[in-house]
């Protein structure tokens, strides 16, 4: 005998919703016969009368009570499979969007976008966001579907924060002779310094990090020059005009290109800046969100430290 088809399942739904042939040929715009032919021909594979025909509508019987979760769980799991075709072509063919703050997006940028154009030649790929806090703000309104941040001050409401990575905060300058042991907090905080950032400098991970530093030693942050990017203040440092505080990772990308006579050395005691894949909780992510994540942890992966839920604090 044949099996029931799904074009059959949405007759007898329709049918039932509306306890009525005609109206469930309105509902789904085929013509009466044809919902009345479609029910009919269910009945018969299933062996059992679903509806008893009361004046000019139906009334659904004992069978059909029994049987309507089954065929909307049926409907439901071809549509879910209908939209998984749909995400895999779009991953072939359509935007793929990933959030990505500027330090991140200087480690593993132009990679990422290389990695996914490896395998799905056909995309279209935007990396967005200028900083963690913007990025999250971009998470939050659903303009994306997840991103990678630093999370030091990052609220957790309405979010699945996941770590991946720590970057060390290193002091660097062009003066070799503050080089030659690790900083203390009382030298940071007598020091001339330029810091990026300076649009978001109360939300920054690192200066959070800086700043708890600081206070825990009982000194208050200064900057002698503030700037937006990480490559202008490294440059300055390079001029010998400042000291500044920076991610390890960009220390050592940056500083051979930008500043070949300065050097950096770490702080006391150490900090980090962690790094973290989010999205909004309970979301369930598209194959192109899920290929961004795993590319993206690679990457960063890759250059700085790996952590995972039992990992060191920040500050140790």
């Amino acid at each position: 005998m044949a099996s029931f088809s799904l074009h059959q399942l949405t007759c007898f739904l329709s049918t039932y919703e509306h306890r009525s042939l005609t109206g469930a040929a309105e509902e789904l715009g085929y013509a009466q016969p044809s919902v009345s032919e479609q029910v009919r021909n269910l009945e018969k594979h299933l062996g059992v009368p679903l509806f008893r025909r009361v004046g000019r509508g139906v009334v659904p019987t004992t069978a059909a009570d029994t049987f309507r979760p089954h065929a909307e769980k049926v409907l439901a799991a071809a549509d879910e499979a209908q939209r998984a075709v749909a995400s895999i072509r779009s991953l072939e063919t359509g935007t793929i969007r990933f959030g990505m703050f500027g330090v991140a997006r200087l480690y593993g940028g132009a990679g990422l976008v290389a990695d996914v154009l490896e395998r799905y030649p056909g995309v279209r790929v935007e990396l967005i966001g200028q900083h963690s806090m913007d990025v999250q703000e971009n998470l939050r309104r659903g303009r994306l579907e997840a991103a990678m941040i630093a999370v030091a001050g990052l609220s957790s409401e309405g979010m699945t924060i996941t770590p991946i990575a720590r970057d060390e905060l290193v002091y660097v300058s062009a003066d070799p002779s503050r080089l030659t042991a690790p900083v203390t907090a009382k030298q940071l905080a007598e020091a001339s310094i330029v810091m990026p950032e300076t649009t978001w400098r109360e939300s920054d991970s690192a200066r959070i990090v800086l700043r708890r530093m600081l206070h825990e030693a009982g000194y208050n942050p200064s900057t002698r020059i503030e700037v937006e990017d990480v490559e202008t203040a490294v440059e300055l440092v390079g001029r010998g005009l400042a000291d500044s505080v920076v991610n390890k990772g960009a220390a050592l990308q940056l500083l051979p290109r930008l500043a070949p006579n300065a050097g950096w050395v770490s702080l006391r005691p150490r900090v980090y800046d962690t790094m973290a894949i989010v999205h909004r909780a309970g979301a369930t992510l598209s194959p192109a969100a899920q290929l961004l994540i795993e590319l993206a942890t690679q990457r960063i992966q890759a250059i700085i430290e790996p952590v995972g839920p039992a990992a060191p604090p920040r500050d140790a």
